[in-house]
């Protein structure tokens, strides 16, 4: 019996952007069972709760895995990410590229992984054309400022993120 391949997405997802779902869709065909780890991340202001970030997440990636009968789940995670990997026994990371920023970044990242754990790898997936620019700190900035965001997130996504900035303004 071959060992089952179990890959981790992890990020913030605040919001899930349809550049996230991309890379879901295509690291899907990677692996047997993919675990979405949405990330605390206190640092960098959530617009919505962990909660909130896990359901968006769920919905947005639940018809993705279904139509590629893979096995999925979304889990919450507070901790380093390959203590997190180790503890779903991942044997894959799954980022996802835009830019040479982006790779700066992930080197630096894959590389101290790897110390931690040389057993689990690091595959990067490049951010399909049309979402290279797609970046959730940019949709909440498009949001705030009256900016149409719909062709950056599911509608679902959108309208909660409109209906969360209109209330922060109200709140201000």
């Amino acid at each position: 019996m071959t060992k089952q391949r179990i890959g981790v997405y992890p990020g913030t997802f605040d919001p899930i952007t349809n550049g996230h779902l991309d890379i879901i869709k295509r690291g899907l065909r990677l692996v047997d069972k993919m675990v979405i780890g949405v990330a605390t991340n206190p640092s960098k202001d959530p617009l919505f709760t962990l909660e909130e970030r896990v359901e968006m997440v769920d919905c947005g990636a639940r018809p993705l895995a279904e139509e590629a009968g893979v096995d999925f789940e979304v889990v919450q995670f507070d901790e380093l990410l390959m203590h997190f990997a180790e503890r779903v026994n991942a044997s894959i990371i799954i980022r996802g590229l835009r830019a040479v920023a982006d790779f700066e970044y992930e080197f630096q990242m894959t590389g101290m992984n790897y110390q931690i754990n040389p057993d689990i790898e690091t595959v990067f997936l490049m951010a399909d054309p049309r979402y290279q620019t797609i970046a959730s700190r940019l949709v909440k900035e498009v949001a705030r400022y009256g900016g149409k965001i719909e062709s950056f997130v599911p509608a679902d996504v959108a309208a909660a993120v409109v209906k969360r900035v209109a209330e922060s303004k109200r709140a201000q």
